[in-house]
């Protein structure tokens, strides 16, 4: 059973959505890509997850609350929630961050047991957002309670998903130069919730594993994101954001790997993955939040009818008849007025009909005829005197002088339009390499909001890479 999670991959022509996870089997594949939306508005955050039909999951559910539960084929095991309030459950979820699937897998011992997926994309917390840190930190709540009731009810769980933080130093690259790195209040939930590196048995914190530092609890560089602003990936100056967490008796008995694919491009994320000994035993039937339902993904051509609304409101329907009567009589007017000002035929020509094609070749009676007696000049006077050889090269000079005269018109004109436009300004020369800096435009609100400043055009990296991006910083000058 193999799991992955990250950047676009095999569903990169899927309009490039938030987080997707992809479940299927080779011997039985969960895996999880960084992609999309699923019933949240444009530009919001969102998750979906792809099964195979070998693993069709015998439940599935949106969000952690329960709010918006169907009460039919939902996952269940809520916990306790009383330290929320239905305000802010309703908020939590209102952003589409969390997909639960709850699938049976069979062991190698040929038991048969429940495996319930949450796959979450948490919210990034805003330096200059001091509300979305706590909203973040709520949601990671509402995710531990939700998980651990799961657990409490006897089935295995997977938590996997972008969790926007980095939980070790190790999983960072510039974790040194960073202030209070350890005090951060995400990764001390991160610390309650998994258990300690390594998978011996022993004293441990939280129920789950970091799968991938279970397996590699040394390596260094292992990072699944990077700003593609700066061109980080090229130096490999990220930060591990994405996991996939198990439970510590799933992790222990069934998990054979764990692994990122930072190859595969397409996302400023990369895939995550683990591979699990066991198979999944599908469904028969797909649950009711399944995409396969949806009218969209029916397979039948949609009738325009079905994106009409009726009018329930009766003052709604009289004001849209009285609009829709007022534009009868307006386009009535219009049409009276156009009519109106049509030239009229003439009474000679007011016979209907369509025209005979002659009549469009017929002398105008508003030119005059030319005269039979009109005498035309003979051939003799039409031919030119021979012209000198004088006047001949005074004609070509006086041509020369002309064309220099505006040839030096346009340069001036030219020259003009150079001074007042000025064109695309040179960009300086950074100081660490001596090679033109890019022009950046400053978002983050403030006094600086729009203003434009120069930096070296190499890629994001660390300090001690001459290779890497130079500190240089120059304010551009207001145009």
């Amino acid at each position: 059973m193999a799991l992955e999670l990250g950047g676009l991959s095999l569903q990169q022509h899927l309009m490039k959505m938030s987080k997707v996870t992809y479940v299927g089997t080779t011997s039985c594949a969960i895996g999880c890509w960084l992609l999309g939306l699923l019933r949240v508005p444009c530009l919001s955050p969102g998750v979906a997850t792809f099964c195979k039909d070998s693993a069709t999951p015998v439940a599935a559910e949106e969000g952690l609350s329960g709010l918006l539960a169907t009460q039919k084929g939902d996952v269940g095991c809520y916990g306790n929630m009383d330290e929320f309030t239905q305000e802010e459950l309703r908020a939590l979820d209102s952003e589409g961050r969390a997909l639960l699937t709850q699938h049976k897998i069979r062991t190698w011992e040929g038991k048969e047991k429940i495996l319930t997926l949450i796959n979450v994309y948490c919210p990034h917390a805003d330096p200059g957002k001091p509300e979305r840190l706590a909203f973040k930190m709520r949601f990671y709540s509402l995710l531990k309670i939700r998980a651990e009731a799961l657990l409490a009810a006897g089935s295995h769980v997977i938590i996997l998903g972008d969790l926007n933080t980095a939980h070790r130093p190790i999983d960072h690259w510039d974790a040194v130069n960073l202030e209070c790195f350890e005090e951060d209040p995400g990764r001390k939930w991160m610390d309650g919730l998994l258990s300690s590196l390594g998978c011996q048995t022993g004293s441990h914190v939280g129920p789950f594993i970091d799968s991938y530092r279970c397996f590699q609890p040394k390596q260094e560089g292992a990072f699944t994101c990077w700003s593609a602003v700066s061109g980080a990936r090229h130096l490999n100056y990220g930060s591990r954001l994405d996991y996939v967490l198990g439970d510590r008796t799933l992790v222990i008995d069934t998990f054979q790997d764990s692994f990122l694919l930072p190859e595969v491009m397409g996302s400023d994320h990369c895939p995550v993955g683990a591979v699990l000994s066991v198979s999944s035993v599908p469904a028969k039937e797909c649950p009711p939040l399944c995409t396969r339902f949806l009218p969209e993904f029916a397979g039948t051509q949609l009738k325009i009818r079905r994106f009409l609304v009726r009018l329930k409101d009766p003052v709604f329907r009289h004001s849209a008849l009285k609009l829709n009567n007022k534009t009868q009589v307006q386009m009535h007017q219009n049409k009276a007025r156009v009519r109106s000002t049509r030239p009229r035929p003439s009474q000679a020509g007011s016979r209907r009909g369509q025209k005979n094609l002659t009549s469009y070749f017929q002398p105008s009676s508003s030119h005059p005829q030319a005269s039979p007696n009109l005498e035309l000049p003979s051939v003799g006077a039409l031919v030119t005197p021979k012209t000198s050889e004088k006047e001949v090269m005074a004609k070509v000079v006086e041509g020369q002088a002309s064309a220099s005269e505006a040839k030096d018109e346009k340069e001036i004109q030219t020259s003009f339009w150079k001074s007042v436009l000025g064109g695309p300004l040179s960009m300086p020369l950074c100081r660490g390499h001596r090679e033109p800096c890019v022009r950046r435009t400053v978002k983050k609100p403030g006094p600086n909001l729009g203003r434009h400043f120069y930096v070296c055009a190499r890629p994001q990296g660390p300090p001690t890479d001459p290779s890497s991006r130079c500190n240089f910083f120059l304010w551009s000058r207001p145009s």
